[in-house]
């Protein structure tokens, strides 16, 4: 039996993870976020990490205020950036292997073609900035990693776009969403259960796979705009609300938006031989969720 550290767990993926890791008697978890532990504490992290003889880190805790970062900078370096850097240096000393979770906003947004994993990055934002800090404060730890850039997430927990637009298009007749920027979505659930296979892969050592390094993306399969997205959103509430496409300047943000975030994942599906559902058929598993939920 393993000890894992799960990091953010009440963030949107830190709760898939702990949903469907709950009844899992094979290892021992645990999920944490403050007061619990303070991943930007040197002390603390290293304290928490020797007293309960972590094996596996997964840090799905993030800055993800991306507007609030323009204005809190060092706030967003400091846990997307820093904090990480913290929990890979002290993984890297005791030989605990770290699963990272990051963004489609380290790159530019102007490509035409898929991201791939070696593409060179370019963020325009603060809270980009720091996630790439973040993904290199890690590498240069030279520890065991794993790095997953992922897209548009979402999930019946926290707020995300999927449950804004399902609680504005039952309370309005019409919404304007941009049409402009291009991406896929990632069904929370679905990550956390590509996590919980790399979790497996490291420790069933009879299976002979080695625990993958390096840096992977994923997000669902399929390509779609945000106006796209919030159309199926509502065509499966059966609201009668009526979505308007309208260009990226009709919301003006002080973070910059990538206009182009669609991510290859290739790489994750040749080293892994997983299958990547297509976002529709995620976004319909969520509603059965929240339904069953009601």
């Amino acid at each position: 039996m393993a000890n894992i550290l799960i990091t953010g767990s009440k963030g949107q993926l830190g709760s898939e993870l702990r949903e469907l890791l709950i009844a899992d008697k094979i290892h021992n978890y645990h999920f944490t976020d403050l007061p619990q532990l303070d991943i930007t504490n040197e002390n603390d992290v290293a304290k928490y990490l020797d007293v309960n003889k972590i094996e596996l880190i997964i840090n799905c805790a993030a800055y993800t205020a991306v507007d609030k970062a323009e204005d809190e900078p060092q706030t967003a370096a400091l846990v997307n950036g820093t904090a990480p850097g913290i929990l890979a240096r002290h993984a890297a000393k005791r030989g605990i292997s770290l699963i990272h979770i990051s963004t489609d906003y380290v790159f530019d947004g102007k490509a035409s073609l898929p991201y791939k994993e070696d593409h060179p990055t370019e963020p325009f934002s603060v809270y980009g900035r720091s996630k790439l800090e973040g993904e290199r404060e890690i590498i240069d730890a030279g520890g065991e990693y794993i790095i997953i850039r992922t897209s548009w997430l979402y999930s019946a927990f926290g707020s995300n776009f999927a449950k804004t637009i399902l609680r504005l298009s039952s309370e309005r007749e019409s919404i304007d969403v941009v049409f402009d920027q291009v991406g896929t979505p990632t069904y929370a659930t679905d990550l956390a259960k590509v996590i919980i296979q790399l979790l497996t892969r490291k420790f069933n050592r009879e299976s002979g796979q080695n625990h993958i390094t390096g840096i992977y993306h994923y997000s669902n399969e399929g390509v779609c705009s945000w106006y796209d997205f919030a159309n199926e959103i509502v065509k499966l509430s059966g609201n009668t609300c009526k979505v308007n496409p309208v260009t990226s300047d009709k919301f003006p943000t002080k973070a910059f938006r990538p206009q182009y975030s669609v991510l290859d994942k290739g790489k994750i599906k040749s080293h892994m031989g997983i299958e990547i559902p297509h976002w529709k058929e995620s976004l319909k598993d969520l509603f059965l969720k929240i339904y069953d939920n009601e």
